[in-house]
């Protein structure tokens, strides 16, 4: 399973998302309520577990973490090799 795949999965399955299919890769998961600051924390916990990345302080922010797009370009970033 691809990285794009195992974000969504766990975005769809950990949190509320009325319709999953409906839900774009670009869409922001904090306006749309689907994450809040709680959730932020599971996402970051998810991230440094399945893909052994370290998610600095200065890293938490929506333009890493807002949407199954930039989750996945983040990883991307942070993956060593």
């Amino acid at each position: 399973m691809d990285v794009r795949s195992q974000v969504r999965d766990f975005v769809t399955t950990n949190f509320y998302v009325p319709d999953p299919a409906q839900l774009k890769d670009e869409d922001s998961l904090l306006d749309l309520g689907i994450v809040d600051s709680t959730g932020v924390l599971e996402l970051i916990g998810f991230l440094e577990e399945q893909y052994a990345i370290e998610v600095a302080d200065a890293e938490m922010v929506p333009e890493n973490l807002d949407s199954i797009a930039r989750l996945v370009d983040f990883v991307g970033r942070k993956k060593p090799g």
